[in-house]
């Protein structure tokens, strides 16, 4: 689990944590002191393409709509206008989603990722939005050969 994610159901800023620690001071934490509170999905906005081997893309972002809302938390230095380099990670965004349990967490993304556009360089946002309708992750029966196995068929784009 990447530190957003962990940050939501912790409620701990792991970054300014780890920056206390670095600079010789307490963080005032015990491990017997942290709750783990509800459900937590990071969705890894990438400039790939999913039907393309998921090969990295670049260009400019022509238009952009970033999602918002309760439990809805968006990193991302992206721009309408913005250039995505092929020299450098692909990441454009983490879209991290948190609910009171799985089933609020896994509606939220939905809602999220159907108001996220990111239009120029090629995405996996239909492969994110797929995956929140399949089965297989909404009952939580899955494995780490879950993309790379049987094909998940991409959702119609949200325009």
């Amino acid at each position: 689990m990447e530190h957003p994610a962990t940050e939501e159901i912790t409620g701990i800023d792991i970054v300014r944590a780890q920056l206390q620690i670095a600079a010789g001071e307490s963080t005032g934490l015990r491990q017997r002191d942290i709750r783990l509170t509800g459900h937590a999905i990071e969705f890894r906005l990438l400039a790939e393409d999913p039907e393309r081997d998921f090969r990295p893309d670049a260009g400019t972002v022509t238009d952009l709509r970033l999602p918002g809302g309760p439990g809805v938390r968006l990193d991302t230095h992206l721009y309408a206008g913005c250039d995505v380099p092929p020299f450098y990670d692909s990441l454009l965004a983490k879209l991290i989603v948190y609910g009171d349990t799985r089933d609020e967490a896994i509606q939220r993304s939905r809602r999220a990722l159907a108001e996220t556009r990111i239009e120029g360089p090629a995405t996996n946002l239909d492969l994110h939005r797929s995956i929140l309708r399949d089965q297989r992750f909404i009952s939580a029966d899955y494995d780490l050969e879950y993309v790379s196995g049987t094909p998940v068929p991409l959702a119609e784009s949200v325009g």
